[in-house]
């Protein structure tokens, strides 16, 4: 690091190494026991890519595209990491939509070829695939890819690949009370109070644990409408890099910073 440069990690330092990062592919080792053999939701917001491009003098579709190449690398680490089951990445929110054109239809371009090559290696390391978000405005053929490789995947039980695309949080509470509010679930009131396991059942995906640790990368102090209800007590990482920057042995330090936090839930 240069000196004088901000440590890009919110907990103050770079926390001491406990694990060698290696090749996508081939299993790491721990030093030390698993705390209490905790199993890991750890999400990323991948901000900084447009930035990035911009530094170097590149095209933004040059910041997306180094994104989505980061996507496998980051995915393979979790996969490989005996601490962390459930991998989530924002990769286009709900207001998105506001930029241009031709960068949306770039990104869905992305999305869809990145999928499309991640089929083969989910497969390999017996990982499930699941989406978050709106399905009817991305377009059909994304649509329709999602929808395959989440069926093809629905039994694989080594870890969990979470793609929210076309989502916001505000977003996901609304559909969730709009389909509540025409399901029978909603007469199973005590009260007339609505269990929140009830309520939790109309999320996009219940089932899914919530979130343990958010890193936003680009310096961002921002919670930016990221899955609300699932995000309650996680604990947040602010990385000055941006994520085209960002890379395995970051994601490391981040997970390895959380495992020494003492988390209350509110108690």
């Amino acid at each position: 690091m240069d000196a004088g440069r901000r440590s890009p990690h919110r907990y103050g330092r770079a926390p001491q190494k406990v694990r060698t990062l290696v090749s996508p592919g081939t299993a790491k080792t721990s030093s030390h026991t698993m705390k209490n053999e905790q199993k890991l939701h750890i999400a990323i917001i991948p901000d900084g890519n447009r930035r990035w491009a911009k530094t170097h003098a590149l095209h933004p579709w040059d910041g997306h595209k180094k994104a989505i190449e980061n996507f496998r690398l980051l995915t393979e680490w979790c996969h490989d990491d005996p601490r962390v089951s459930v991998l989530t990445i924002w990769c286009f929110s709900t207001e998105n939509w506001k930029r241009d054109k031709r960068e949306v239809d770039m990104l869905m371009q992305l999305l869809e070829v990145h999928l499309q090559k991640e089929r083969a290696l989910l497969e390999k390391n017996n990982t499930r695939f699941v989406h978050s978000g709106r399905k009817d405005r991305i377009p059909a053929q994304l649509a329709k890819l999602i929808e395959d490789v989440e069926e093809e995947s629905k039994n694989r039980t080594a870890s969990t690949l979470h793609l929210a695309i076309d989502y916001g949080g505000k977003d996901e509470l609304l559909r969730a009370m709009q389909k509540m509010a025409t399901s029978e679930r909603a007469n199973e009131r005590t009260n007339n109070t609505i269990a929140e396991n009830i309520f939790c059942s109309f999320l996009d995906h219940p089932e899914l644990p919530d979130i343990d640790l958010i890193v936003r990368t680009s310096g961002e102090k921002r919670t930016s409408n990221f899955f609300l209800w699932q995000s309650a007590y996680s604990e947040w990482s602010f990385v000055e890099k941006k994520f085209p920057d960002f890379t395995a042995e970051d994601l490391a330090n981040e997970v390895d910073a959380f495992m020494t936090r003492s988390r209350r839930f509110g108690g």
